[in-house]
């Protein structure tokens, strides 16, 4: 994003609010007063009410990474790659791999994306006529806080809490890439192995997947394109009259690395599948 800025002539100011709705439209009344044009936001928050004051002082805002909701402001556009299509391609992708106990691990789904790929591998089940109530959601998905930073360790608790009950789950699918390297330590830890005993899949194809051991097999978002789209949106929002609202979704890819194999003792799907 900031690169495509520089070259049209416009600068980036990053703040962290980390989902944080009082810290977002703090962050949104200073940025107003200091003469910002736009606000690129990317917290995925499923209400932006906190921040329809400032729009309606002035402040152009593109939401990133979550796709339209029904109250958003009418002015206001949304871009994100289809978070359930990049869910459902990754379970089906296990699923075709004969995996039939699957667990998403994910850690708070309170944010648009993140109840988006949710819904994407609860449809995919749902689509091989396995029922999603037989799936594992880790931990609960509604009691934990979001904690990006420390998605890796989530994942690895998880990993080492689920492979040692009772119904251990032979393919994870996993929130982000960050997340999924913890289950494949975690993994370790239980004994397994990524990619041979169990099947790991994550989300974002961050620099770090193709470098893990095993690679990453991952869903890929097409992040030049969204930040290229964004920054259209919001500098056409800066420079001219009122602008519709507009929804973008993109279409992710999957990429197949060694995370993920046959499951265990079972007899791989026919190709038709």
């Amino acid at each position: 994003m900031e690169a495509i800025a520089l070259a049209e002539g416009y600068h980036v100011l990053l703040c962290n609010s980390e989902r944080d709705p009082a810290r977002e439209l703090k962050y949104g009344e200073e940025l107003l007063a200091d003469g910002v044009s736009g606000v690129v936001l990317c917290s995925s928050l499923p209400s932006l009410d906190h921040v329809a004051p400032l729009l309606s002082r002035g402040l152009k805002m593109v939401a990133f990474d979550r796709t339209a909701q029904a109250g958003d402001p009418p002015s206001l556009a949304s871009i994100s790659v289809d978070n359930a299509m990049g869910a459902e391609l990754a379970t089906r992708h296990l699923i075709e791999l004969g995996h039939r106990r699957l667990a998403f691990v994910s850690g708070s789904v309170n944010s648009v994306n993140r109840r988006e790929r949710l819904r994407g591998f609860r449809a995919a089940l749902e689509s091989a006529g396995l029922d999603p109530a037989d799936a594992v959601v880790w931990p609960g998905a509604d009691t934990t806080e979001f904690g990006d930073k420390d998605a890796a360790e989530l994942g690895r608790n998880a990993a080492r809490e689920l492979l040692s009950g009772p119904r251990p789950p032979t393919a994870f699918v996993a929130i982000n890439d960050m997340c999924a390297i913890g289950i494949c330590r975690g993994a370790k830890d239980a004994g397994r192995t990524a990619g041979q005993d169990v099947s790991v899949v994550g989300f974002d194809d961050i620099l770090l997947a193709d470098l893990f051991e095993p690679p990453l097999t991952t869903v890929r978002q097409p992040l030049p394109e969204m930040a290229a789209e964004t920054f259209q949106q919001l500098r056409a929002r800066i420079d001219s009259a009122p602008v519709a609202g507009r929804s973008l979704l993109i279409r992710p890819r999957l990429v197949v690395r060694e995370s993920t194999a046959t499951a265990p003792a079972a007899v791989p799907a026919p190709a038709s599948a």
